[in-house]
């Protein structure tokens, strides 16, 4: 089983770059697919209203079902006051299951862990190369997962990457995703000091290929067990474990979709 933990869906409403103003699935799928990708984790585009946003990407992860997982996206600082009442909609009603932070918009605060706490949410936060804040979150946090995209920097910052590797090794509860890492010996390093067990694929789709990110995992030539939990052991489990209801109902749903009709 494949899980690309990265993937943007829906519309933005700021449209001043890609990643405020659409991301379509249409490509992506086709690109997937092909790739031999089965489940793909996906969260809003940037956006001011995430109540909306994430209202929106249910209704295309339902539409998808069981191919879409959905994460809900909050704004540290703008939803500020109401981030549990966001979360106990995005859980309770729209069935998401996890939470995405990007700290160009705003750091996780307090009330962001502990929310995610409650409802037992990994969450994806995008340190935009500030790795440092990450040894003041994980710490502070040690029942919450976190997964920092891009090994810490999708602007290519050997030193964030340097420092995540080092968290990896040092933090149970911090794990990174691969996606748009170009320097192919950071994610050796990353294998050869956490192990494969604190990596996950993951794309960053749809602007980046899938097929693409995911050859870079192959590239490694990891013993297969390995490369199963990066492929998506390691994903499963950070989102289903703890809820062995959900788990369960996951798994039977693959089953039925494979079975002879």
């Amino acid at each position: 089983m494949i899980i690309d933990c990265h993937c943007h869906a829906g519309r933005g409403d700021v449209m001043t770059a890609p990643w405020n103003t659409d991301a379509p699935l249409e490509t992506y799928f086709r690109r997937a697919g092909y790739a031999g990708i089965e489940h793909t984790v996906v969260f809003p585009a940037f956006h001011t209203d995430y109540s909306e946003a994430n209202r929106e990407l249910a209704g295309i992860v339902a539409r998808w079902h069981p191919r879409l997982i959905g994460f809900a996206m909050v704004n540290a600082k703008s939803d500020a006051g109401r981030v549990h009442e966001m979360l106990h909609e995005a859980v309770i009603r729209l069935n998401l299951k996890g939470l995405k932070i990007h700290g160009f918009e705003a750091m996780p605060t307090r009330e962001v862990c502990e929310a995610a706490r409650a409802f037992n949410l990994p969450m994806i936060v995008d340190v935009a190369g500030k790795a440092h804040v990450i040894d003041m979150f994980a710490p502070q946090y040690p029942d919450v997962n976190f997964i920092i995209p891009h090994l810490g920097s999708f602007a290519d910052d050997w030193r964030a990457h340097e420092r995540v590797i080092e968290q990896l090794a040092r933090y149970p509860n911090v794990y990174s995703d691969t996606s748009g890492v170009r320097r192919f010996d950071y994610l050796v390093q990353a294998v050869r000091r956490a192990g494969a067990g604190k990596l996950i694929f993951g794309s960053d789709g749809p602007w980046l290929h899938p097929g693409l990110e995911l050859h870079k995992i192959k590239l490694l030539g990891l013993p297969p067990k390995e490369e199963a939990l990066i492929l998506g052991g390691n994903a499963y489990r950070l989102i289903f474990s703890r809820e062995a209801g959900r788990s369960r109902s996951f798994v039977q749903k693959r089953k039925r979709k494979h079975e002879p009709g």
